[in-house]
């Protein structure tokens, strides 16, 4: 399927790896010019070079910290009249209820609530204005399931989640969609971190503690980043203007609930 996207620009967040760069890679195999970004100079040239060995399209890449004023006005000012944008931040670990101050409140709404709204912020209005935008939000199964030990992420991109379909109510007149991708058990280097700290806690190996991790998913594997990229690309085309402020789960059907 041609998603109709061939020639649009995007920015796509914390993309030097993981589910960031998949979703990257997508949109340049369907023709976007991309720009990506991260805060580690080394690790982007390596992306750069590996999504365009993959899809024959040149990346624009962005060293800046998305978290800071500063970062947020160097990313966008290297594509401010982007068509699309997919936000993404890492998240806090995990942790409990006493572990998170103040500072530590703080440091996860910066992350993962404030700067997708504030970058949503300075690409909106140029989006409605010239009839065509794509927002998608990375954010996490926990929104919809939340848990005590994921409680500081699910809090923060929660409330991203409130303010993304608040806008969509508004902007879907201009084409503009904004929905929100919600990932569990992707096999990236998040998983990594889940598996090690499983590791330390049980005091088993690496590959029993995968196949713990694995038999908690329905489909009982672990989703592949291409999937979730093709995913956020298939958002991104043309073909789903008809949809705004959803929550895609991509969580090989784990999810209990109805709705």
């Amino acid at each position: 399927m041609d998603l109709g996207i061939k020639g649009k620009t995007a920015l796509v967040a914390a993309s030097s790896a993981g589910l960031g760069l998949a979703c990257a890679t997508a949109l340049a195999r369907e023709g976007c010019t991309v720009t990506i970004n991260g805060r580690d100079a080394r690790r982007l040239a390596e992306a750069r070079t590996a999504i365009e060995a993959a899809t024959g399209v040149r990346v624009q890449i962005v060293v800046a910290d998305i978290t800071t004023e500063a970062g947020r006005e160097a990313f966008v000012g290297a594509c401010p009249e982007a068509d699309i944008l997919v936000n993404n931040n890492a998240g806090p670990a995990p942790g409990k209820l006493a572990d998170w101050d103040h500072a530590a409140w703080m440091s996860a709404i910066e992350a993962n609530m404030l700067s997708p709204i504030l970058l949503i912020r300075a690409l909106l209005p140029g989006m409605r204005a010239r009839k065509f935008g794509r927002i998608v939000n990375i954010t996490s199964a926990m929104v919809k399931s939340p848990r005590p030990h994921m409680a500081l992420s699910t809090a923060a991109r929660t409330g991203l989640t409130a303010f993304a379909k608040a806008m969509a109510l508004e902007s879907a007149m201009d084409n503009v969609t904004i929905n929100n991708l919600l990932p569990e058990r992707i096999d990236t280097g998040r998983q990594r971190f889940m598996a090690e700290r499983m590791m330390k806690d049980k005091g088993i190996d690496m590959a029993e503690a995968r196949r713990q991790i694995v038999q908690t998913v329905a489909a009982k594997r672990f989703g592949t980043p291409g999937e979730f990229g093709d995913a956020c690309a298939y958002l991104c085309s043309a073909q789903a203007g008809f949809i705004s402020g959803q929550n895609l789960q991509l969580d090989g059907g784990s999810y209990p609930g109805l709705i």
